[in-house]
């Protein structure tokens, strides 16, 4: 999600953002559970889904600084 990406998160709504919290939570579980049960294929994704996650949080988290300093 770096660069190009990135953008691309910041230009989505807040909802958007909320329901890809929501799937991004859901797949680390599923990776997590596979890596558990050592049927994980790419180790790599489950560094990546919690840099999105953590990407997409703070965008949140930075909307909602913005609107309190602001409202």
């Amino acid at each position: 999600m770096k660069g190009r990406r990135m953008a691309d998160l910041m230009a989505e709504g807040d909802q958007d953002l909320g329901r890809r919290v929501g799937e991004l939570k859901a797949e680390l579980f599923q990776l997590r559970f596979q890596h558990a049960g050592g049927s994980l294929e790419n180790p790599i994704r489950l560094r990546e889904v919690r840099r999105d996650l953590a990407r997409v949080l703070t965008l949140l988290r930075q909307r909602e600084l913005e609107a309190e300093r602001h409202g």
